[in-house]
């Protein structure tokens, strides 16, 4: 039997965005941590308009071929991990769009959540986060990535180098995600 697919979600689009290095680390940590095949989906390349299809994401019937494609990339995963910025105390809006164009291909996949910022690392991002994605029947991990003031540990050259406690948590929550991931396929067959 094959790996299951994880795809790591950048949910940061604006211009000169960080998050994209913690999205790129996560991907690194998720291929040396073999739970999974790793995609890493950046909500920026996808490039979604403001929710533009007539009908309820429930039925499935998209009109748009950008929404298609998005149920495409969305349907190939077991398993999601979340890369989150906080801004004004709560998740980008970006990410609110990309969940809200689909129902069906959520349901009953885990989710792992990385959020950054400041003094609050995104806390008050990713607990607004898990309502929604309750909603969409995304079961969260409870071992998450928590990273303050994430700039500190940019380098020069852009990349992320964590401390070794989150670095050690994100391995954790990759732990746990392979569990959820085994524990929900029945409810998708």
């Amino acid at each position: 039997m094959s790996r299951p697919v994880l795809q790591i979600i950048n949910a940061s689009t604006r211009e000169g965005r960080k998050g994209i290095a913690i999205a790129r680390w996560a991907q690194r940590v998720a291929e040396a941590h073999g739970g999974f095949d790793v995609e890493l989906v950046d909500l920026a390349e996808v490039g979604l308009p403001l929710l533009d299809e007539p009908d309820h994401p429930r039925l499935g019937q998209y009109k748009h071929q950008h929404t298609r494609d998005w149920s495409e990339t969305v349907k190939r995963a077991d398993a999601f991990v979340f890369v989150l910025p906080e801004y004004n105390h709560s998740f980008p809006a970006s990410l609110k769009n990309a969940l809200d164009h689909l129902y069906a291909e959520w349901n009953h996949k885990p989710a792992g959540l990385i959020s950054y910022g400041g003094v609050s690392a995104g806390l008050r991002a990713a607990t607004g986060l898990k309502p929604v994605l309750s909603a969409l029947r995304v079961v969260v991990a409870t071992e998450a990535v928590s990273v303050p003031m994430f700039s500190q540990f940019l380098t020069v050259d852009g990349e992320f180098v964590p401390p070794a406690q989150v670095e050690a948590s994100g391995k954790a929550m990759l732990d746990e995600l392979v569990r959820l991931t085994g524990a929900l396929r029945t409810l998708r067959a």
